[in-house]
């Protein structure tokens, strides 16, 4: 099988017998082809042949596996191609500010030199100013550091793609089980990369962009971030109480353009506009109660109930538009959450992430930030991010980072454009937040800031 492998390439045969002029196979896509021959000194015939495209090793079970590695590396070069463009982009964006904050910060040591000659107010905004911008240096050095990291990605695909190609062409030069492993590594690290890219720190909202105007002043909406792939419906819920019946669209389409809809009659009422669908269920809160029900729409049944111990229920702790939103649940990229208010917790806000099987609590966290003054709040990569209110101008000004257990106050503009948010929801697939604005359905596009820890992978 050796010999053979190494006919992959031009092979010349020296046969022995009378003069050929030219040979011709009777079917060339599946025969040996003779491009030409000639008889050397000897009288022998020597004839330059060619391997058949489907050759006797199309079977083996090594050229197999190099095909599966060559569409692995295929694949991460893809992936590796999406990571350089967003990490470049945002190198881009944060190098232009290098040179900005540190021409700042010589200022700011100047003035504060001499901030006895200038006016108090001034000095004491300009050293605001700089204690919000000087953490982001080190951050530049990330974003550096993490372009270099992609760059040896890259390389090392170049590396394995090359070595790989050489390897098909003659079997047994390279070890194979040296370049799986080199693969798999590369490939791991490549997730691992690829995983920490989705996630990130909130920075900007978009504007709103509305999809559709339809229902009461109260609702949800929403769409599975678990969805298989070319699964886009949508699920539609109109009030906050008092309601059973689940709307399901095929499409973002005809949500968008049509009334056709299928109707899921739910065992129980909801409460609030606090419900999610998350692989293929619904989870929501049953009126008047702490409970949290799974409900899967394929089988039309409730799979799990669970009681959220000590949270308050039946507007004892709803948000600042009030709607029985006592309970808000919510998923990001780490899972199902639940945001509730409890009396041990004097009313302010409680996080508790839920295991979506078992609805049982996995860890909770506990805020300093009421819950009655909270005008919506959403979970982005394991951070709470609370608005200041639900009508008129509007921003997220609150942030509770639970990988940390510290909280911290910002300010992102939420553009508020019908002056009445009942739901606010991030979904980690779309990489954006569903919003219920005085009976429309309006989308807001993230800006996510991100940083790759090289050291992690």
């Amino acid at each position: 099988m050796q010999r053979v492998n190494k006919l992959l390439s031009l092979i010349v045969l020296v046969l022995m017998g009378t003069e050929l002029t030219q040979v011709l196979p009777a079917n060339p896509e599946e025969s040996w082809q003779v491009y030409s021959s000639a008889q050397d000194s000897e009288g022998r015939c020597v004839c330059t042949v060619v391997a058949p495209q489907q050759t006797m090793c199309s079977r083996d079970a090594r050229t197999k596996q190099l095909r599966q590695l060559l569409e692995k590396v295929q694949n991460m070069t893809q992936s590796i191609q999406v990571l350089d463009q967003r990490t470049q982009r945002d190198l881009q964006y944060v190098v232009k500010m290098e040179d900005q904050l540190r021409g700042l910060e010589t200022k700011f040591r100047q003035v504060e030199e001499n901030h006895k000659q200038n006016i108090a107010k001034q000095y004491k905004a300009i050293k605001a100013k700089m204690a919000e911008l000087r953490p982001l240096i080190p951050v530049l050095e990330e974003y550096k550091a993490d372009a270099r990291l992609v760059q040896q990605f890259k390389e090392e695909v170049q590396n394995l793609t090359s070595s790989l190609s050489l390897l098909q062409q003659e079997m047994g030069a390279y070890d194979y089980d040296d370049l799986h492993s080199r693969v798999v590594s590369l490939e791991e690290r490549l997730r691992a990369c690829m995983q920490k890219l989705a996630c990130g720190k909130l920075t900007g909202i978009s504007d709103a962009i509305t999809i559709k105007t339809s229902g009461s002043r109260f609702g949800s909406w929403m769409t599975d971030p678990l969805a298989p792939e070319g699964d886009t419906r949508v699920w539609y819920m109109d009030g906050y109480h008092n309601n059973r019946f689940v709307r399901e669209y095929k499409s973002m389409a005809d949500f968008m353009t049509s009334d056709n809809f299928t109707s899921h009659r739910l065992p129980h009422p909801w409460s609030g506009t606090g419900q999610v669908v998350y692989n293929g269920s619904i989870y929501f809160n049953k009126f008047q109660s702490n409970m949290i029900i799974k409900f899967d729409f394929k089988t039309s049944t409730i799979s799990k109930s669970q009681r959220l111990d000590n949270a308050g229920y039946s507007n004892t702790y709803h948000y600042a538009w009030g709607g029985h939103s006592d309970i808000d649940l919510m998923v990001d990229e780490g899972g199902l959450w639940a945001v509730y208010a409890t009396n041990q917790n004097a009313g302010n806000i409680v996080i508790s992430k839920l295991h979506p099987l078992t609805l049982h609590i996995i860890q909770s966290w506990t805020t300093n930030h009421p819950r009655r003054s909270a005008g919506e709040s959403f979970m982005i990569c394991g951070t709470l991010y609370v608005t200041n209110g639900y009508s008129g101008g509007t921003k997220v000004y609150y942030a509770y980072h639970t990988n940390s257990s510290t909280y911290e106050y910002i300010d992102i503009v939420l553009q508020n454009k019908y002056s009445h948010i009942s739901m606010l929801d991030y979904n980690p697939r779309d990489r954006a937040l569903y919003a219920w604005n005085n009976g429309h359905q309006v989308l807001y596009n993230v800006t996510l800031f991100h940083v790759i820890r090289s050291e992690q992978l």
